[in-house]
């Protein structure tokens, strides 16, 4: 039998989360800076970078990244920070994760798929992709 999560602990990656969710790239460094993992993930495999990036933080991203977060990982749904990108039509945010490594390829659906359903033909070009 496990134990319950120290609702301490639980309390202050939900700050984290939040800090990622937001943009509040200075805040949200410092907790990495100081030992909390970069690819820190929620409840449903979201990492730091997939809020970041969902909700159009660039600098946020490029922060993380920067601190060793991976730039392709996988939610429990099988969607990308890239896909939650294309899917929001984050442009800058996009770029930062592509000059990141991001793989237009990966996950389910992938960023290539997601610009295909939506039509997203300058994307597909950027990806090398027809």
């Amino acid at each position: 039998m496990s134990e319950a999560p120290d609702p301490e602990v639980v309390e202050l990656a939900t700050k984290i989360f939040d800090l990622a969710r937001r943009g509040e790239t200075e805040a949200l460094v410092a907790y990495v800076d100081a030992g909390v993992p970069a690819n820190l993930t929620n409840d449903r495999g979201d990492s730091l970078v997939m809020l970041a990036a969902y909700h159009g933080h660039a600098e946020a991203v490029r922060a993380l990244l920067e601190r060793g977060a991976e730039a392709d990982r996988i939610n429990d749904r099988g969607q990308t920070p890239l896909a939650g990108a294309v899917f929001k039509g984050e442009a800058a945010v996009i770029r930062v994760l592509l000059d990141g490594g991001a793989d237009p390829a990966a996950g389910t659906p992938s960023a290539v798929d997601t610009a295909r359903m939506f039509g997203k033909t300058e994307l597909l070009e950027l990806f090398g992709v027809r």
